[in-house]
Formats: C-alpha cells, structure tokens, sequence
C-alpha cells in the first residue's frame, strides 16, 4: 500500500515528529518505539517457532499411530530345554539323556566309570 520509504519521506516524518514532540521527547519515543519492535519481532518468532514445533508433534504422532510394529518372536524350540535347565525343572534323567545325546558321551551319572 504505502511501498519502500525513501529519503525524502523519513525526513519529512523527523520533521514533523520534531515539531510535534520536541526535540528533548523525540530520542524518548524513538528508544521506546525501538524496543517495541524488538519485543514484537522476538514474541512472532515465538510464536512461529511454537506453531512450528505442533506441526511436528502432530506429524510425528500420525507416523506413530500408523505405524505397524512387527509380533514379538516366538522363542526357539531348541531353548526351552535351556531354560528349564536353568529353572530346574527339568527332571534329571532327561537332562542326562539330552547330554549324552548332543555329546556322544555314554555318561551313567551315577559317578561311577564303567569299564568296557
């Protein structure tokens, strides 16, 4: 509407301020018009940031409620025994027999040798 200020206009601006509020007032409201830009400025760049800042929440939350999420897997057959081993409750011959079985050793569990 008004376009660029030139030269010429923030003369006459100066001087029509000058006539109306005097010399001692004018460096008076040019610092406080000055800080009232600053504030303004930093308080719309809060506000964008914070605007900014929901968009990606809400970006974030979407991508996370869409989002498929694989089954948990199973455990492995071959680990149950494992499991009840550390458990104990596994009976004994059995553990004995699935060890001799996995190792090839002919192991009685009686501690005593047998002799071939």
């Amino acid at each position: 509407m008004f376009g660029t200020l030139g030269g010429p206009e923030l003369i006459l601006i100066f001087i029509v301020g000058l006539v109306v509020f005097g010399p001692r007032k004018l460096p008076e409201i040019g610092k406080s018009l000055g800080k009232m830009i600053g504030e303004f400025k930093r308080a719309s760049a809060d506000f964008q940031r914070t605007v900014e800042d929901e968009v990606e929440t809400e970006k974030l939350r979407k991508e996370i409620s869409s989002a498929e999420y694989p089954a948990p897997a199973s455990p492995a057959p071959a680990a149950t025994p494992l499991i009840r081993e550390a458990e104990g409750s596994v009976p004994t011959s059995t553990l004995l027999a699935s060890t001799a079985d996995m190792s090839g050793d002919k192991f009685s569990g009686s501690g005593e040798s047998s002799s071939s």
